[in-house]
């Protein structure tokens, strides 16, 4: 997915959906644009406009196409609990995954990790980043992948990264495990996942 500037989409839709922003240079280039612009979001406080701004929000911080991300909406909305339905689809990712072990330092690193087969998943290499995993997948860098350097103190990484609750890592065997399904905690989420739904459902 093409994404364009990330100074430029982050001022318009909030530094904390890019690695890159998340720094005091960017805090400091943000509000020297905001003063000469106002501070202005560019986006309006309709509903419409509020959907649309939570929705480009989850896209661009998963770095999804709108085209695929509307089919994981459309198939969260045929679910019981739709909106958990569709963090779930959007964490349970492969290249999410590597984000979240800490194998790779952005989203875009771990999409870029997983399209050229770095990893196999039960065995089986992928190369595609929006594989999904399920509970008891086993994520391994393949063995002709381990010398080079993105996997050089791959344990380290993952370690100092803590690794979210429904992935394991095994040091001594250098794989990682689904043991269970990501939980939506709406506390600790930077978008409202029912906002976006509402978008698609309109």
């Amino acid at each position: 997915m093409k994404i364009g500037p990330r100074y430029k989409r982050a001022r318009r839709l909030g530094a904390d959906i890019f690695e890159k922003t998340q720094s005091p240079k960017y805090a400091m280039r943000a509000a020297s644009k905001g003063a000469k612009r106002g501070g202005r979001s560019g986006y309006g406080k309709s509903d419409f406009g509020l959907q649309l701004h939570e929705k480009q929000r989850a896209r661009f911080f998963y770095g999804i196409g709108e085209k695929q991300f509307a089919r994981y909406a459309a198939a969260a909305s045929r679910r019981t609990a739709p909106a958990e339905a569709l963090y779930t689809s959007l964490e349970s990712r492969l290249d999410n995954a590597l984000y979240r072990l800490g194998i790779a330092p952005s989203r875009q690193a771990a999409r870029q990790l997983a399209s050229h087969g770095h990893f196999t998943v039960n065995g089986k290499r992928i190369t595609i980043p929006s594989f999904s995993l399920s509970v008891g997948d086993v994520i391994t860098v393949r063995h002709g992948s381990l010398r080079k350097n993105p996997f050089i103190n791959m344990a380290d990484k993952i370690r100092d990264k803590n690794a979210p609750t429904w992935l394991s890592f095994d040091a001594i065997k250098g794989e990682a495990a689904v043991v269970a399904l990501p939980r939506m905690v709406r506390t600790e989420l930077l978008f409202d996942m029912a906002t976006i739904l509402q978008f698609y459902n309109r």
